[in-house]
């Protein structure tokens, strides 16, 4: 008599991620492990770069000196365009924000 077909529980696979921290994950295979941790450091270095550019935009609002604003503008559109072309945030929203900055700092 043969046994009757039964489904194995999978057991959760603990990635250690780059950072240190131990994340739950159901993966079946050695690349969907590496495409977890790849994609969670991409994940951070994504948040860094957009924090940092929303820190530069504040740091040019904040401006009164014209020349100074001229010279952070050039910094905050290269990155702007950067974190555009990555798709981190979207096309648009970056013309948006090139165009208000250069309002602004046409107007000190």
């Amino acid at each position: 008599m043969r046994k009757a077909f039964s489904f194995q529980k999978k057991t959760p696979i603990f990635a250690v991620l780059n950072f240190g921290i131990q994340k739950s994950v159901m993966a079946n295979h050695k690349s969907a492990l590496k495409r977890i941790r790849s994609n969670e450091s991409k994940r951070l270095r994504n948040r860094y770069q957009h924090k940092t550019t929303r820190t530069f935009i504040k740091r040019l609002k904040e401006t009164t000196d014209k020349k100074a604003g001229e010279e952070l503008l050039t910094q905050v559109i290269s990155m702007v365009d950067r974190l555009s072309k990555k798709n981190i945030i979207h096309k648009n929203k970056a013309g948006h924000l090139k165009s208000q900055l250069t309002k602004h700092v046409a107007g000190l």
